[in-house]
């Protein structure tokens, strides 16, 4: 079953832990012992020479210390050598033919050193130990490898229960069109004899769809908390093991133990991980990922109203996922999370704006508006930013500096000062000013929020030009002229400088792909209202087992190519057009550019303003 704690190591791992520390120390006092003697002499001489050297006269004193011997020669040198601990010197003396030892020689005879007893004692019974103590930890794992393999059938959901940190549905903004969807959910959960006496089904699953950091995890655990039921949360790359139908197994024991639990809620995310198209690749009907989906199935279709066991599956490609897995029966209901609208923005603002101190002058509608296309995750990610670079600096208070330098930090990457040459610099700083400016002059533009000659992540410089409001369609005009300012930053280098440089190949690629889907999808060229889809088609849609194939016909390709490129030669005549009439504002703006690196909204205005040379 399913456990909600951490493992903790048993008695014997502790006891298999303590034995390898004290082999280790045992082993190091013999080997220290071993090679070191109490007596520090450089001679090793024999005892039958020690024996000889005594009935000549030669030794003053002999030392004895257990099994060592230290002799002190007349003439004031010393030398070492060895007895057998049984025998005693004394007799040995007399088996040599001394009757009267102490009349020849002085013995002294000390206590013998506890540590050498001691490793006398274990250098006998230390192969011993080392044996047992091998052969118990060999058991042991072996044990533990048996009982190992029997697990891997078992599910490694977490189950979280009413003890874990509560979450409701009013800890997740937003997505209110989602928390209604769900709420049926709850009380379905917590009524179920509501719908049953209308002979209603509540739906066996639903998928949560959107793109990362929308909030589908959190919607699900506030479904759990909501309802106060157990929760099974599990990745849906946690059931795919190297042996083939660990994941099957696993996907029965998961559903038996959440039956167990009824009424519960499982939780598969990224479920696209296992619930892929059948069909593609090269891995046949016996494959891990086909076995572990075709288990989930069934368990699925398996369920009787008196489960009560929901499952709520979270992707952010359902494109991938396999349409017996998403018809109804199964997963039911689609749910799709997508970014938060201003007010969306608003209430994420408020939830994690909580237990942080603000200055005076932050304003949430303003914080609202400056970050559109912002995700809940992006949204949390810039107020701690926020926060962090605030206690960096000391202060009590975290400020709109703090915040307008987060967001750009979320989306941008952080600063990197990099060491610029004075070409370079003038070069980045035309480059922006000319996607400012070209920007600034388009009538369905917004407005530029920021221009900056500042690295930050691989670019040598940025133009911010945020949304002013969510949008939700494009026209064909305004993209036209998102693409005539992607080519201001080229223009601008070959006006002011007579150059081209590298930095342009990012702003020549979006500039073509956008042009791209205006022609292939969008039906925005002379080509008239045909979606080409890129010259591919899924065959999925018919039957087909290899991806995607090519439609397009050569004239169809050179068509496409040719009104692809019309629209660029447009653009960037339009690009040069402008920034040629507006060359003293291009010129005021790269100069002010390199002297402060940035500058902000408001200063780009006052700089840009028509004066009595510019037409």
């Amino acid at each position: 079953m399913p456990k909600n704690k951490k493992n903790q190591p048993g008695w014997g791992r502790l006891l298999q832990a303590f034995l390898i520390y004290v082999f280790l120390a045992i082993a190091a006092l013999f080997l220290y012992f071993q090679f070191s003697s109490p007596y520090k002499s450089a001679n090793q001489v024999q005892l039958s020479q020690v024996l000889a050297d005594i009935k000549q006269g030669r030794v003053e004193k002999v030392a004895v210390q257990g099994n060592q011997l230290e002799i002190f020669y007349r003439d004031g040198t010393t030398a070492e050598s060895r007895k057998e601990a049984t025998d005693s010197l004394f007799s040995l003396l007399a088996d040599s033919g001394v009757e009267s030892p102490e009349e020849l020689v002085k013995i002294e005879i000390k206590n013998p050193d506890p540590w050498g007893v001691w490793v006398g004692i274990i250098s006998n019974f230390l192969p011993v130990i080392i044996m047992v103590a091998f052969f118990w930890i060999l058991s042991r794992e072996g044990r533990r490898a048996a009982g190992s393999v029997f697990s891997f059938g078992k599910s490694t959901a977490k189950l979280f229960s009413r003890d874990q940190p509560h979450i409701s549905f009013k800890d997740a903004a937003g997505v209110d069109e989602a928390k209604r969807e769900l709420w049926e959910i709850v009380d379905f959960l917590k009524n179920p004899q509501k719908y049953a006496k209308l002979g209603a089904r509540i739906p066996k699953g639903v998928l949560l769809l959107g793109p990362a950091g929308t909030g589908k995890t959190l919607l699900a655990r506030a479904v759990a908390g909501e309802a106060g039921v157990p929760f099974f949360s599990i990745a849906g790359s946690e059931f795919m093991e190297m042996l083939v139908g660990v994941g099957a197994s696993r996907v029965r024991d998961l559903f038996a133990t959440a039956k167990r639990h009824a009424p519960s809620i499982i939780f598969i995310d990224e479920i696209e991980s296992i619930g892929r198209h059948r069909g593609f690749g090269f891995t046949g009907s016996h494959g891990e990922q086909e076995q572990t989906l075709n288990q989930i199935l069934v368990e699925m279709d398996g369920f009787t109203p008196r489960d009560r066991v929901v499952v709520v599956g979270a992707s952010n490609r359902p494109d991938l996922l396999d349409p017996a897995l998403t018809r109804p029966g199964r997963f039911d209901r689609r749910i799709i999370l997508q970014l938060p609208d201003i007010e969306g923005r608003k209430g994420i603002l408020a939830i994690h704006m909580k237990g942080k101190p603000f200055a005076k002058d932050v304003d949430i509608n303003s914080l609202a508006q400056r970050t559109v296309g912002f995700s809940g995750a992006d949204i949390e990610n810039m107020l701690n930013e926020a926060a962090i670079a605030a206690a960096r600096q000391g202060k009590k208070e975290i400020s709109s500096a703090d915040l307008e330098e987060a967001a750009t930090k979320v989306k941008l990457g952080p600063e990197r000062r990099r060491l610029q040459s004075e070409e370079d610099k003038k070069l980045t700083a035309y480059h922006e000013a000319g996607h400012a400016i070209v920007a600034s002059s388009l009538p369905h533009m917004d407005p530029v929020h920021r221009v900056s000659i500042v690295a930050r992540g691989l670019a040598l410089g940025f133009t911010m030009i945020p949304p002013k409001i969510d949008r939700y369609h494009m026209t064909k005009t305004r993209l036209l002229e998102m693409i005539t300012s992607f080519m201001g930053g080229r223009a601008a280098e070959q006006i002011a400088c007579h150059e081209m440089t590298v930095g342009a190949s990012s702003d020549l690629e979006k500039a073509t792909k956008l042009a791209y889907e205006m022609v292939t999808q969008y039906g925005m060229s002379d080509l008239g209202p045909l979606n080409w889809h890129y010259g591919e088609i899924d065959q999925a849609d018919y039957g087909g087992f290899l991806g995607k194939r090519h439609v397009l016909s050569d004239r169809s390709a050179s068509e496409i190519d040719e009104q692809v490129k019309k629209i660029l030669d447009d653009a960037y005549r339009q690009a040069r057009e402008i920034l040629t009439e507006r060359k003293t504002a291009l010129d005021r703006v790269a100069q002010k550019l390199i002297e402060k690196e940035t500058i902000d909204g408001k200063e780009f205005k006052k700089l840009i303003k028509k004066d009595k040379n510019e037409k």
